[in-house]
C-alpha cells in the first residue's frame, strides 16, 4: 500500500516534508524566497515548521515511536 491511501503513512509523510522544508531554508535561505509555484509550496511547508516547531517536533516524536510499536 502506498503512503497516499494509509492515514498514519500520510501523515508521517506529511511531517518530514514539513521537517524537510524548514531544514533547506535554514541551510539555504534563498532557494526558498519565491512564494509563487512549487516553490511557494515548499516556503509554506518552511514556515509551518518555523511557526509550528515544537508540535512539529511532537508529532514526529510520536510518528518515531508510533513506528517502532507497528
Amino acid at each position: 500500500m502506498t503512503a497516499l491511501f494509509d492515514e498514519q503513512s500520510l501523515a508521517i509523510v506529511a511531517v518530514l516534508f514539513i521537517c524537510t522544508c524548514t531544514y533547506i531554508k535554514m541551510k539555504a535561505p534563498t532557494l526558498l524566497n519565491t512564494r509563487e509555484g512549487f516553490r511557494g509550496i515548499l516556503w509554506k511547508a518552511a514556515r509551518i515548521g518555523e511557526r509550528l516547531s515544537p508540535w512539529v517536533g511532537l508529532v514526529c516524536l510520536a510518528a518515531g515511536i508510533g513506528v517502532l510499536l507497528r
